[in-house]
């Protein structure tokens, strides 16, 4: 965050209605990202390979936000080439490694149980500056930390009472280190770059990259158009989930995502975006039948405190060296919200 000069101005008494509107919408978010696992699921247990469904899902998403894209562009083509490394970036890593390796795992394993264990990748990088630095992080980190790792064993289960993939989990991890190293890159300066573009031209990248990985044969890409079995209805056709998938858990969720950081700032909204993993389980629970065990529940509620508890000592951390913003005026913010698929646990 670039800290600020002037002083900050208590909020007035008409920013209630923003940031109560924004706190909706991006409940609305977190709801919408956390359907795409159980949307997609029938399909890829249906015949679809996690490399097609993600193809398909960037590829569709990307022309139904292109309109929007092309608004915020508003001609400004050297944008793109200014950011194109991250652009690219983004593409390979947020859309394409994150995406294909996550529903890799949910077609083995259940969906509450994958999310949680990508969720881990903000413990992946306490470690990582730990290591890196070889200065102990604040407490509050630590503590966080061994919360997060105590609750994946639990979420695991080593017992083998959950009876979980060996190959998911290790997907589900690829996921994690995939989310990691794009926090790592959310450093990158990325002024003048609307976030809606971004997305548009990331999803573009990541689907066309898939697309060219199945051409030359070293990704499968195979889909069916066979019916499914959702809400314990069979026959249901297709395109009815991968309508779900693409129109709500990936346009409408980026583009309330923006719109409740803008109106919560970055904080709050990648706070509020922790539910998503509530919102997967129960989806999960509803559409599939999927109930985690106990140890996995009080797993999942271990991992999502400890990366609160690591949000927090980052938040505080940042607070102590730089002025609080108003809420909704750091465009970077935004930005930093909007850059990958699930909210950023570690935004400031």
């Amino acid at each position: 965050m670039t800290p600020r000069t002037q002083t900050p101005r208590s909020p007035s008494p008409r920013s209630s209605g923003p940031r109560s509107s924004g706190l909706l919408i991006a409940l609305f978010s977190a709801a919408a990202f956390g359907a795409s696992g159980p949307f997609m699921k029938p399909l890829l247990e249906s015949g679809w390979s996690p490399a097609a469904a993600v193809a398909a899902r960037a590829g569709i998403a990307g022309l139904v936000l292109l309109i929007p894209a092309l608004i915020a562009l508003h001609g400004r083509y050297g944008v793109l080439a200014r950011h194109a490394a991250f652009i690219v970036a983004y593409g390979l890593i947020a859309v394409l490694g994150t995406q294909v390796l996550y529903f890799a795992a949910i077609q083995r394993m259940p969906v509450g149980v994958s999310l949680l264990i990508e969720y881990s990748a903000p413990v992946l990088l306490v470690l990582l500056a730990w290591g890196r630095t070889r200065r102990a992080p604040a407490a509050t980190a630590i503590v966080g930390s061994l919360l997060s790792i105590g609750g994946l064993v639990l979420v695991i289960d080593p017992t083998g009472v959950g009876n979980l993939d060996p190959l998911g989990v290790v997907f589900a991890a690829g996921a994690a280190v995939c989310l990691a190293c794009y926090f790592l890159l959310s450093g990158t300066p990325t002024e003048g770059l609307p976030p809606v573009v971004l997305i548009c031209a990331g999803l573009f990248i990541g689907s066309g990259a898939l697309l060219l990985a199945g051409a030359v044969g070293i990704l499968p890409l195979t889909l069916t158009l066979d019916t499914v079995t959702l809400l314990g209805a069979d026959g249901v056709p297709w395109y009815v989930p991968f309508a779900v998938v693409v129109l709500v858990s990936t346009s409408f969720a980026y583009l309330t995502g923006l719109i409740g950081a803008s109106r919560l700032g970055s904080r709050v909204a990648s706070f509020v975006g922790l539910t998503e993993v509530l919102f997967a389980v129960l989806l999960s629970w509803l559409l599939l039948g999927e109930v985690p065990t106990l140890m996995q529940a009080l797993g999942g509620v271990l991992v999502v405190g400890g990366i609160i508890a690591i949000k927090l000592e980052r938040t505080s951390r940042t607070d102590a060296v730089a002025p609080a913003e108003p809420v909704g005026s750091h465009q970077d913010a935004v930005v930093g919200q909007a850059r990958t698929r699930e909210p950023d646990p570690l935004s400031t």
